[in-house]
């Protein structure tokens, strides 16, 4: 937890025997943290720097601490207050780029970025350097393994960053979608599938795009990021003439999903199914065997009350448990401002 204010392990281990304590010598802490002796006296001095141990008068000079809650609520609105004045600067210095890149040379607001590492370097870069919306289409091959970003996008979504996904139906079946992509989902990711993403593509706010050099890689060894131009414009209408043809992809666990008596795991069911997977590819997601899998599908048509999948479809959509693609485009046009340039 010290880690915030530039504290590692053994000065985390000192304070908090410090907290445990009654007043004590230099000796005593010495004797119960293990430390030596020049290590713990720097521990002690940053600690006392920081307003979290006091230094008595007596002789020898004994050690506490002040009241924890106070003295940390002090020290994390000063790391707030740091990190304000560093988001505020990035965002000034995010302008000036933008008003620098107007004046580029037409061969620069296209740049080619070549060899895997690299390019998986910057993939991470461009996640982190997004401040209001990530658009991106998910479809093999990956330059860095999805587990590996999970961490990056949950971190981004916990900051209030808009993450909305368009997921390829081929790619989805190869990837699990309870503990890979759901749990984006739950978070806030929104998510919706094409039958066959045409390109991968990341879009960073309104500002950079990202996609392969090749149109149809076995590997990605080579990427194009495309800064403000009208080609970065089309892009981004591009993503969303995708957007609005996709389907909605739900996680299970999603409350308001659950207001009707089907289970999560038909729920789950439903989400892969509205994904346009095949069923066997739909019977692994869920491990269960094929058999298995068609008696569970023709349970749940029967408990939506219908008799043939296309009935079971509208009931679904009748019962609102997949959600509406338009309703939910309309709303994103009606109630959040469209993004900075």
């Amino acid at each position: 937890m010290l880690e915030i204010v530039g504290l590692d392990a053994a000065a985390q281990t000192v304070y908090e025997f410090l907290v445990d304590s009654p007043p004590v010598t230099f000796d005593d802490i010495r004797g119960q943290t293990g430390l030596g002796g020049e290590q713990l006296r720097r521990l002690l001095d940053r600690l006392e720097a920081l307003s979290l141990v006091i230094r008595t008068e007596h002789s020898p000079p004994a050690f506490t601490t002040p009241a924890p809650d106070a003295a940390l609520e002090v020290l994390l609105l000063e790391q707030q207050e740091r990190i304000k004045r560093a988001r505020i600067y990035a965002e000034q210095l995010s302008a000036r780029n933008l008003r620098t890149a107007a004046g580029w040379e037409p061969s620069e607001l296209v740049e080619v970025v070549t060899g895997a590492d690299v390019v998986a370097q910057r993939v991470e870069q461009f996640l982190r350097g997004t401040s209001k919306e990530i658009r991106f289409v998910d479809k093999h091959p990956y330059v860095v393994a999805p587990k590996v970003l999970a961490p990056v996008e949950a971190q981004m979504l916990e900051r209030g960053v808009v993450f909305r996904a368009l997921y390829d139906t081929a790619g989805l079946a190869t990837r699990s979608v309870q503990t890979e992509v759901e749990p984006a989902i739950a978070r806030g990711e929104q998510a919706r599938v094409l039958p066959e993403a045409p390109v991968k593509l990341i879009l960073s706010d309104n500002r950079r795009a990202m996609l392969p050099l090749q149109v149809d890689p076995t590997m990605v060894e080579s990427v194009v990021i495309v800064h403000p131009s009208a080609l970065l414009d089309a892009l981004g209408a591009f993503f969303e003439v995708l957007w609005r043809s996709a389907a909605p992809l739900s996680a299970a666990e999603q409350g308001e999903l659950s207001a009707d008596s089907v289970g999560v795991e038909d729920l789950r069911l439903i989400g892969l199914l509205t994904a346009g997977l095949p069923d066997q590819a739909i019977a692994r997601q869920l491990g269960l065997s094929y058999r298995t899998f068609q008696r569970r599908l023709v349970s749940l048509i029967e408990s939506l009350g219908a008799r043939t999948r296309f009935q079971a479809g509208l009931q679904v959509a009748f019962r609102g448990l997949v959600p509406n693609p338009v309703a939910d485009s309309t709303q994103r046009s009606t109630s959040r401002a469209p993004l900075d340039p």
